[in-house]
């Protein structure tokens, strides 16, 4: 059973989203280490570092996900731990943006995939489930 850090990063407190993807990560197997809200950058990597999941699964709804994410793929790295797999969904942007754009900006930032508002968990931890065993 493989250990997943999940959590809503900056000032963003929507709880909702993050107890349901808790719960269909359970259901699927997973050990879910949930930060809950509010949850930092470096509150990230020391769960990871604490627990050796294997993957992070950020949620951001409140449009500043962008703001909130700068410098983490970078920071995991410097840390020694760029093999974790960085996952994000949400309303990540302020403003009409089309997802594709998004998605660019959070690839280059280093995560390895980037869901839009109202994705559906199950296909995402199918995402999840073949890119650890690619990992």
């Amino acid at each position: 059973m493989e250990t997943v850090v999940i959590g809503v990063i900056g000032a963003d407190v929507h709880a909702v989203g993050n107890r349901i993807i808790e719960y269909a990560l359970k259901q699927a197997g997973f050990n879910v280490v949930n930060l809950g809200v509010m949850v930092s950058q470096q509150e990230f990597l020391d769960a990871v570092i604490e627990t050796n999941a294997k993957a992070v699964i950020v949620s951001s709804l409140y449009g500043h996900g962008e703001l909130d994410c700068r410098g983490m793929g970078d920071s995991f790295i410097e840390a020694g731990y760029g093999h974790v797999l960085l996952f994000i969904g949400g309303n990540l942007v302020i403003g009409k943006t089309d997802f594709n754009e998004v998605e660019v900006k959070f690839k280059a930032m280093g995560f390895h995939r980037v869901f839009p508002p109202n994705s559906d968990i199950n296909e995402g931890i199918e995402r999840l489930k073949e890119d650890l065993l690619k990992s």
